[in-house]
């Protein structure tokens, strides 16, 4: 097995989504409120999966500009998940990192005052599996 074919793999695995559901409505993209920063949209994503193009999704700055908000999930008319997928690409991204992506020292300075503190606590428990 290929080493994409591996990571495609794995994304699937991982978020539990079945992306050869997706009929490309773009409803998912319509509600992304991260929509202008990405670019590669959620309904695109989706498509880099089945075509197991890993690396241009790992080298995107759409990985890491999804707020993690769901919305996509809960348009999505099919159950597909795209905000899954992005999670689990960037748990393959980090994993493959290390683990040491961002260490606990420079988090201090990228963090502004005004984060809600339950934002950070719910990021530590999602990204510390």
């Amino acid at each position: 097995m290929k080493t994409e074919q591996k990571r495609a793999e794995m994304i699937k695995e991982i978020s539990g989504v079945n992306p050869l559901k997706c009929m490309k409505c773009g409803k998912c993209s319509a509600s992304c409120p991260s929509y202008n920063e990405m670019d590669i949209k959620p309904h695109q994503f989706v498509s880099y999966v089945i075509n197991e193009d890993i690396e241009s999704l790992a080298e995107s700055k759409s990985l890491w500009k999804c707020l993690s908000c769901f919305a996509c999930v809960e348009r999505c008319p099919r159950d597909v998940k795209p905000g899954k997928l992005i999670d689990a690409a960037r748990q393959i991204v980090v994993r493959e990192r290390g683990r040491n992506y961002l260490l606990a020292d420079e988090i201090p300075e990228l963090v502004d005052p005004d984060t809600p503190q339950q934002l950070l606590v719910s990021a530590l428990r999602r990204y510390r599996r």
